[in-house]
């Protein structure tokens, strides 16, 4: 696109008033820890800033960021995914299917800079070997709201809120089609997922506080399917990828525990591993002083699987070492335990 198109795009966002960027000032006393890249990241974009800045990286992408509208939630916002690279090998990532937690947002548009703008021969290389489709916030409605649920007044769910929303995290499971999904978020997910068919699908939610048996704090968590209808091989490469995300993490500072969370089939874990993806579930840790670190070390693991994948070497770490990932322990003293499965 030559830049004369690009800037009157731009001007259009700006008159429908998608430009909404906070001054570093204004997100100072919410984004404490180490930064991203040197650059205090917002941690709660607005609907309209994340319009924004998914549609100027494709711009600034030259095209390998490729934005989309996959449908729209009960109150009529957009939810955007985001594809890039293409090769052979699918990774799919989800954040914010709940509403109130909303870290794995800006972690994944700093992904899509990373590895869609610009011409490094890092980034040239794993695009050639992997294609990662972003839906990136799920729940537009429920990050409004500031709640976990999607907004429906009329719902009177066995999952979710009466009178409020469903839990979308509760309604992937593969024996409801898309069209028959109460959630209707839920459902949107599931259409993307079908028409991707991806390889390796990772889901980003947020936990409270926790420690582990020796009282140091826990800053992420993560688990594999543990339905018992997944077949072994994809439990296995599933454990493999949450070896990836411990290391990542670990090495970039944090520590991660293995997440306490249930077999239903609806929880989108379970539900994607039953379809034969390699499916992860990552959570991080409501940290409001590691705020931007948390931001990071969900960047890092986003980087790692996506390398892991293009390399083949995710496919030579042992699955075993999944199960010596430390166990999440107790919720840290004075701090409301929080839980996005086990509840």
């Amino acid at each position: 696109m030559s830049l004369k198109p690009k800037i009157a795009l731009l001007s259009v966002f700006v008159t429908a008033g998608l430009l909404v960027a906070p001054a570093a000032q204004a997100v100072e006393s919410t984004t404490a820890g180490t930064t991203v890249d040197g650059r205090i990241v917002d941690p709660r974009p607005s609907t309209a800033k994340l319009a924004f800045e998914l549609h100027k990286l494709a711009l600034l992408s030259h095209g390998k960021i490729r934005v989309s509208e996959i449908g729209r939630s009960n109150q009529g916002r957009p939810v955007w995914a985001a594809r890039v690279g293409h090769g052979k090998t699918r990774i799919q990532y989800v954040t914010q299917q709940h509403g109130d937690e909303p870290l794995g947002t800006p972690a994944a548009l700093e992904f899509l800079r990373k590895v869609g703008v610009g011409h490094s021969a890092w980034a040239q290389k794993l695009l050639a070997k992997v294609t990662v489709d972003i839906v990136v916030r799920a729940n537009p409605d429920g990050h409004e709201h500031d709640w976990r649920y999607n907004y429906d007044p009329k719902a009177t769910p066995e999952y979710g809120e009466k009178g409020k929303g469903y839990d979308i995290n509760r309604y992937h499971d593969p024996a409801v089609a898309p069209k028959d999904n109460p959630a209707t978020e839920a459902g949107l997910i599931q259409r993307r997922n079908a028409s991707f068919k991806p390889d390796i699908m990772v889901d980003y939610h947020m936990q409270g506080r926790y420690l582990d048996a020796n009282g140091k704090e826990i800053t992420a968590s993560t688990m594999w399917p543990t339905h018992p209808g997944v077949k072994p091989s994809d439990v296995d490469f599933a454990k493999q990828i949450a070896v990836v995300v411990q290391r990542s993490i670990d090495g970039n500072g944090g520590y991660v525990s293995q997440y306490p969370g249930g077999d239903y089939q609806g929880i989108a874990r379970n539900g994607y591993g039953l379809l034969g993806n390699g499916s992860v579930l990552i959570e991080l840790s409501l940290i409001p002083e590691r705020e931007q670190q948390q931001i990071q070390d969900a960047l890092a693991s986003m980087l790692a699987i996506a390398q892991a994948a293009a390399d083949g070497s995710v496919r030579t770490v042992d699955p075993a070492g999944a199960e010596a990932i430390p166990p999440r322990g107790p919720a840290l003293p004075g701090t409301v335990e929080e839980g996005d499965e086990a509840a």
